[in-house]
């Protein structure tokens, strides 16, 4: 399986609460509320966004990953309101291992809601159903325990922490890993509510 197979045109996922789609520029805005929240931004690897201008750079770095039909990130949407609150995507997918790693950041405004854990399971479903995968893992620095917990809720098991396995704004950081398989996940979560379209929204 080609990563243009999928990436190609990036599906719109649906969940109860979310539509995961292709992120455009009027996201912007929202995207930097996020980014530029200190909260946020000293869990993940990129730095906090210092104007709205940066965040344009990183919209328009991932608009020329859909352009190029490389692995890119859905945007999370509210349907509630249709607000931007954050992104996923598969950080990797190594398609003659059938296996990929997800990574995702939200706005702090909507931690603890259950929304990013509703966000991944349909990712994870996603990957299992349409990617060929039968392991799907994710990373997060030892000190992020928000992010640790999602992996948690999501089915995944902890497998252990890597010392100093990324270098990241200026150091080294420890990474505790977790990971899926095909079989478990079919076993412990019934997500019959997502739903995916052949293609995305513009």
């Amino acid at each position: 399986m080609e990563v243009e197979s999928i990436f190609g045109n990036l599906p719109v996922i649906e969940t109860k609460r979310l539509i995961l789609r292709k992120i455009t520029v009027e996201d912007a805005e929202d995207m930097f509320y996020y980014g530029s929240n200190d909260e946020v931004s000293k869990h993940v690897t990129w730095h906090t966004h210092q104007s709205l201008s940066d965040t344009k750079e990183f919209i328009d770095f991932i608009l020329k990953k859909y352009e190029n039909k490389e692995l890119s990130p859905w945007g999370i949407e509210l349907k509630e309101n249709g607000k931007f609150i954050g992104t996923i995507d598969f950080v990797s997918w190594q398609p003659k291992q059938n296996s990929g790693e997800i990574g995702y950041a939200i706005s702090h405004d909507y931690w603890g809601k259950g929304i990013m854990t509703e966000a991944v399971n349909a990712v994870i479903k996603f990957g299992f159903e349409h990617m060929d995968l039968v392991r799907i893992q994710a990373r997060c620095f030892v000190e992020n325990i928000g992010s640790a917990r999602v992996m948690e809720k999501s089915g995944m098991s902890f497998e252990g922490i890597a010392r100093k396995a990324f270098f990241a704004k200026g150091k080294h950081h420890d990474l505790k890993t977790y990971s899926i398989l095909k079989e478990e996940f079919e076993h412990y979560n019934d997500l019959s509510n997502v739903k995916h379209t052949k293609s995305a929204r513009i």
